[in-house]
């Protein structure tokens, strides 16, 4: 198995006039990052979220690629052999990966995208070029929340924006609790010691720039998740985190419609977890600048997010 660091994505404001990341976005297991947007220029009293570039730089491309599984189910004990024959062994059980989920039936179907459509994009594409990696929409993504540092108020924002995710993609998110587990830049996506025999939950959590000097300046937030493969089989996301700035919460809550804009701020991570991208258009939630006229996801993200949610299952995952 080969790993590669995960990619990076954030959001950012500025300095309120009050007033004064970290998964990272996978990229094509080929090394051909998708482009990014152009960066946008600071301009004063206005919060924007935008690219960091070193990061950017510093973490290209990669996925995690497991070897061919042996055959499924593994048995527990092997068959009787007969008498003076070789006795069978069981096929070795992967230390790589969860035994799979081998369900073929979606939880969960989309709702039909706007007829407009509008600007929209993808994290990453398989290897045909046009088909988003995405959730597998047969199994639960489910979650939980580190609540170290969480601001006053702000579990239940939370919970509101997964659901909204859950709702215009048709994915089923579950949370699952709460956790000690770290947020890092190398977090595995597999850890059975911490999880169980199953894929780590997506890791929701608040940080301080301290924790995290990725979240100094104007950076609010970043997020993004991690897709495996079993060899040149097809990509699925199976984790991810979202890490948000535990300083500039409670401030951005104080100023007039700060929850619907930290909302929007969530929801906007929470997009890149699921696999969109930035784009250009400064009426889509997904541009990388915040707008207070734009505090939910606008023709574009829906269009985008509908296709996410309609991705294959991966019953061997």
């Amino acid at each position: 198995m080969t790993s590669v660091p995960p990619h990076p994505d954030d959001a950012r404001l500025p300095a309120s006039p009050t007033g004064r990341t970290p998964q990272w976005v996978l990229d094509e297991l080929s090394g051909t990052p998708a482009r990014p947007p152009a960066l946008v220029r600071r301009r004063r009293r206005r919060r924007r979220r935008r690219w960091t570039v070193p990061l950017l730089v510093a973490a290209v491309a990669g996925g995690l690629v497991l070897a061919d599984p042996p055959a499924w189910p593994w048995p527990g004990d092997p068959p009787a052999a007969a008498p003076g024959a070789p006795v069978p062994t069981a096929p070795a059980r992967p230390t790589d990966r969860p035994l799979p989920a081998g369900v073929t039936t979606p939880l969960g179907r989309p709702p039909l995208p706007p007829p407009e459509g509008g600007s929209h994009g993808y994290v990453s594409l398989q290897e045909d070029g046009v088909t988003p990696v995405a959730y597998d929409p047969c199994r639960e993504v489910r979650y939980v929340l580190r609540p170290d540092a969480a601001p006053p108020g702000t579990e239940q924002l939370v919970h509101d924006a997964v659901a909204r995710v859950a709702e215009v993609t048709g994915l089923r998110f579950v949370f699952d609790g709460y956790s000690d587990e770290p947020l890092t830049g190398d977090r595995a996506p597999y850890q059975p010691e911490r999880y169980g025999d199953r894929w780590a939950p997506v890791l929701i959590g608040w940080q301080t720039e301290a924790e995290n000097p990725a979240l100094a300046a104007d950076v609010i937030g970043a997020a993004g998740s991690t897709a495996v493969s079993l060899g040149d089989g097809p990509r699925v996301y199976v984790t991810g985190t979202v890490s948000l700035d535990a300083g500039q919460a409670p401030q951005l809550l104080g100023e007039r419609d700060g929850a619907a804009i930290l909302r929007s701020v969530v929801l906007h991570e929470l997009g890149h977890l699921v696999g969109l991208s930035h784009v250009d258009d400064d009426r889509e939630l997904m541009f990388p600048e915040t707008r207070r006229a734009v505090t939910d996801f606008a023709s574009g993200d829906l269009t985008g997010l509908a296709a996410l949610g309609g991705g294959p299952c991966i019953p061997e995952l």
